[in-house]
């Protein structure tokens, strides 16, 4: 259930991000900020839910003078997880595309809008981030890795939620190699904040995790 400090920053990061175009329409705004709302509240989503937005913008505003484009990334975070089919291969490129029709119809100009498509395309985390940018929307979305112990046990429920139509002998396989995959890299956050913050615990996280799925 969201709580009204919850719904508050979601209005307050809206405003400052989608809502910020000269050209934006309220009425389009509003309904458009109020159907994410509920494409993120959808029941086949167990982690990749308003909890995670919530937490990744909480995220943002910590770095937000640290980065070149606040307002891309900030879009991105909104859009990134905006369509989430728990069987589809192709959430990313569906929510980018989403995001692209969404900021054309507000008058975004062509660069900003291919900026942030690239943005959501990089959190398919398939490749290692390059720019500050990336590298920091990035960061934010894999911040859960490093979170307190209890958030992190938390997160590793909803995850097996979600993969509730996978057999428990292949998702063990499965959720060993992508943590495994995080684990090997030689930092698993690209920016200083979150290598300061959250890289340390990260990794007791995802040995910890590992180490039970393993038993």
């Amino acid at each position: 259930m969201i709580t009204e400090p919850d719904l508050q920053l979601l209005q307050c990061s809206w405003q400052r991000s989608f809502a910020s175009y000269q050209t934006n329409n309220h009425s389009y705004n509003q309904a458009l900020f109020e159907k994410l709302l509920e494409s993120y509240s959808e029941p086949q989503r167990k982690y990749h839910t308003l909890q995670h937005l919530i937490e990744c913008i909480q995220k943002f505003e910590l770095v937000i003078d640290l980065v070149a484009s606040p307002r891309e990334i900030e879009v991105a975070l909104w859009f990134h997880d905006a369509i989430y089919d728990v069987q589809g291969h192709d959430n990313e490129a569906l929510s980018a595309k989403w995001a692209k029709e969404s900021l054309v119809a507000v008058g975004a100009s062509m660069d900003e809008i291919d900026r942030i498509y690239h943005l959501i395309m990089v959190t398919q985390h398939t490749n290692i981030p390059h720019s500050l940018d990336e590298q920091t929307l990035v960061d934010i979305d894999l911040s859960i890795l490093g979170e307190r112990s209890e958030r992190f046990k938390e997160y590793d429920i909803q995850v097996r939620q979600e993969y509730a139509w996978v057999p428990e002998e292949i998702y063990l396989i499965k959720r060993c190699e992508v943590l495994e995959m995080f684990l090997a890299r030689s930092f698993i956050y690209s920016t200083a904040y979150f290598q300061n913050h959250f890289e340390v615990h990260a990794r007791e996280n995802l040995a910890h995790s590992i180490t039970q799925l393993k038993r």
